[in-house]
This record gives C-alpha cells, structure tokens and sequence, in this order.
C-alpha cells in the first residue's frame, strides 16, 4: 500500500542520503548488488536489428503495422505465416532481405 504524503514527508525526514549513497557504493565495490534480469529478444526483434531497419519501414516492408510489428517485437503476440518466413529470412540473410524488399 502507498505511502500517504505526510508518511513521506516523516520517513524522508529520518533519511541519511549520504549515508545512504555511501553504503551503495561499497555494497557495488564488493560485489552485492540488486537482480539481474535477462530479457530474450524475440525473433521479430532480432530481425529488425540485423536489417538496420526502423519499425515504420521494417513494418511497411512486412505489410504490417508498425503496432502489429511492435507486439511481435515485444513478445506479445506471435507473427503467423508468411510474416513468420519472412522475419526468418530478414534474421538469417537480412542481405537477401534487404536486396528482395527494400531494394
């Protein structure tokens, strides 16, 4: 549950900001530091990077929206058919891909 802003303006109150950043900094130099979070880059994603090409234009290369395109980019919706064939080849010959759509 949030705090209200007077619970705030207490809690801040009490706060030692140097202190606070100094122990940060130890805690950094020997190692303790917060979660690491490791995010798998989609097939869609990966695509795009390796042709150099912006949503907009990967997208209208597709024959996409650039929102269809960035809910495949972010995992959110899978791409199905010729769009998966497509996105296949723009990973693993992004030069072939760029040759037969953007040339």
């Amino acid at each position: 549950m949030p705090l209200t802003e007077n619970e705030l303006i207490e809690r801040d109150a009490k706060r030692n900001l140097g202190e606070e950043l100094l122990q940060s900094i130890q805690d950094v130099k020997a190692g303790r530091h917060g979660a690491v979070h490791h995010v798998q880059v989609t097939e869609a994603a990966e695509a795009r990077s390796k042709t150099g090409l912006s949503q907009p234009r990967f997208a209208e290369l597709l024959g996409v929206s650039v929102r269809t395109l960035q809910e495949w980019e972010q995992g959110r919706r899978a791409p199905s058919g010729a769009a998966r064939s497509l996105l296949h080849i723009a990973a693993l010959r992004p030069d072939v891909f760029w040759d037969v759509l953007a040339g």
